[in-house]
């Protein structure tokens, strides 16, 4: 079952309304988001609810569940990203924040990284508003005001180079990106991953934004108000990368440790804050300890932001990420101040720096 997965694009294409549609025939929409979105793996899902979704979609079971190697994870060097949530190639990317969170900051330094890499990165934001809209607008190589435009400008790059694809949430709402991600389909131009975002904020208020997604990364308003950037909530965003077959196995094994930490780390906090450290039984001051560690470990200066931070930006490879934070779980950084992880790089290279005195 490992290498099945749902045919969320399907989903989308012929579902748009999937939460009312799913309320209608008796489905919880929050569990057809969790199996969009690998919160809950596809075997765990009653054959009544793919029953369902199968005639919503208006085809057989055989369509809806599928397999084969989609998934591939686009590895962007942002260490919080790909460790909880990896960008699905080729997939659907939704971003849940509020104003001030620093969504568009994200996906300015993620378009800057790829476009390093050889990809071409596209915007599409006929109606945005909202702080930071040119964050990403003046890192994208192309910004399209028209679902037309967008069709030419992909058409004409996407034959050559995997596309990234940046809208916003009105083209979501009134069903045109889902046009153009079929315009693009029957002119054979599969190699396009979309990012949609929400320059308003107004998405945090929904159950499903933007619909089925392959990753969703949502913001955390409590990391924002202890500037821990970037502010992805590491229990709550989620990717169907992780599903088995898209990683390797350490990747996931690591991640479901760093996860269940860092849930009882959060859980933690509010103990600490309300009586102290002191009275907590010491298997909960390790993990509060390797919890906040890691959580400092995770935070990371962006390309885009050193002319604000003043901090040289820096990029983590997967694998080193995931020796990093086995360590930590481990115990490797527990002599470390919390203070001497934040905004840095690999584990060697914190360790490497000279103690101040």
């Amino acid at each position: 079952m490992d290498d099945l997965k749902l045919n969320v694009p399907l989903l989308r294409k012929r579902v748009p309304s999937l939460t009312s549609a799913a309320r209608s025939v008796g489905l919880r929409p929050a569990t057809v988001s969790n199996l969009c979105t690998g919160k809950i793996p596809l075997g765990r899902a009653e054959v009544r609810t793919l029953a369902a979704l199968a005639t919503l979609a208006e085809c057989s079971l055989d369509e809806l569940v599928i397999r084969g190697n989609e998934g591939e994870m686009i590895e962007t060097g942002i260490k919080t990203l790909d460790l909880f949530s990896p960008l699905t190639l080729g997939g659907t990317i939704g971003f849940v924040a509020r104003p001030g969170m620093g969504q568009l900051v994200v996906l300015a330094e993620v378009f800057h990284r790829l476009k390093e890499k050889g990809y071409s990165t596209v915007v599409l934001m006929p109606n945005a508003e909202g702080e930071g809209i040119s964050d990403i607008t003046e890192t994208a190589e192309i910004v399209c005001s028209s679902i037309e435009e967008a069709f030419e400008e992909i058409s004409a790059v996407g034959q050559k180079k995997e596309v990234m694809l940046a809208a916003d949430r009105s083209t979501v709402l009134t069903g045109e990106i889902y046009e153009l991600q079929d315009r693009l389909q029957e002119a054979n131009i599969t190699s396009v991953t979309t990012f949609l975002v929400d320059p308003r904020g107004e998405a945090v208020d929904e159950i499903e934004p933007y619909g089925p997604l392959d990753t969703l990364l949502q913001f955390d308003a409590e990391m924002i108000s202890r500037r821990l950037y970037p502010a992805v909530n590491p229990i709550q965003s989620t990717s169907t990368v992780l599903e088995g077959a898209y990683v390797d196995s350490t990747h996931m094994t690591i991640q479901q440790r760093a996860r269940k930490v860092m849930r009882r780390y959060r859980e933690l906090r509010f103990l600490v804050d309300a009586y102290g450290i002191d009275r907590m039984p010491d298997a909960d001051v390790q993990i509060f300890n390797r919890g906040q560690r890691l959580e400092a470990y995770l935070t990371q200066p962006f390309y885009v932001a050193e002319e604000f931070t003043k901090m040289k930006g820096v990029s983590v490879p997967l694998q080193d990420t995931l020796n990093d934070v086995r360590r930590i779980l481990d115990g490797a950084a527990d002599g470390l101040e919390v203070n001497t992880l934040m905004w840095s790089g690999t584990l060697d290279e914190i360790l490497a720096k000279p103690k101040k005195n």
